[in-house]
């Protein structure tokens, strides 16, 4: 993969590059600003970006800025966004446009290679890879009408799983449950919450959009 990461501190920044160069991957670009990293981002167009939220010059928000406008201009540019904070505004308008490619990772929760690794690879195939602490965050809104209100009890937890990004039988571990038994709980979240047939990834990011409450006419 063609990878862009946007770290201001040098050691994490250094050190990311190491890693996916250790997996393989190319990095094609390292920045440390905002503006740089919409730079790189839209010259390089990378297969995914790992981009820390809170960049020079005002250490603010000016990654997760970059991330937006490039995916408003390059729809769908895979992002997974790394951070010690969730901001829940700017992560639900990164999932709003229903493209997929999102990740969204807590720093202090990454507790090795290769689950970050797995992640990056996810939201670079066009999926979803949210820390359970960021679901919990987005999760937080006032009430709502419920479009997930004919789901039972289990597949609530299946799709809370598939919201951090883990495959069916990543699932199946988890709850104790067969594969083809998820697949037949997946199947029947699709259909309850009326999403056609098509691409299966696009179907378990636009099952996940709904289960956060996030829809394409943007966020709250």
């Amino acid at each position: 993969m063609r990878i862009v990461v946007a770290e201001d501190l040098f050691l994490l920044r250094d050190g990311m590059v190491r890693l996916v160069e250790a997996f393989g991957h190319t990095v094609v670009a390292a920045t440390e600003s905002g503006p740089g990293t919409l730079e790189a981002l839209l010259a390089h167009r990378p297969d995914v970006a790992i981009v820390d939220v809170r960049l020079p010059p005002t250490f603010s928000d000016e990654g997760l800025q970059a991330a937006l406008a490039a995916r408003r201009a390059v729809p769908g540019l895979p992002v997974l966004i790394l951070s010690q904070h969730v901001e829940q505004l700017y992560a639900r308008e990164l999932l709003a446009d229903g493209q997929g490619g999102i990740g969204y990772q807590l720093k202090d929760r990454v507790l090795d290679a290769g689950q970050f690794m797995d992640a990056l690879q996810r939201v670079a195939d066009g999926g979803t890879a949210l820390d359970p602490t960021v679901v919990a965050k987005l999760l937080g809104r006032p009430e709502r009408a419920d479009p997930l209100a004919t789901l039972t009890e289990r597949e609530r937890s299946v799709l809370a799983l598939m919201a951090e990004g883990l495959s069916n039988s990543a699932i199946a571990g988890r709850l104790f449950l067969s594969e083809g038994a998820i697949s037949k709980y997946t199947t029947t979240i699709f259909a309850k919450l009326d999403l056609a047939t098509d691409d299966d990834t696009n179907r378990r990011v636009r099952a996940v959009l709904a289960y956060l409450g996030v829809n394409a006419r943007g966020a709250e």
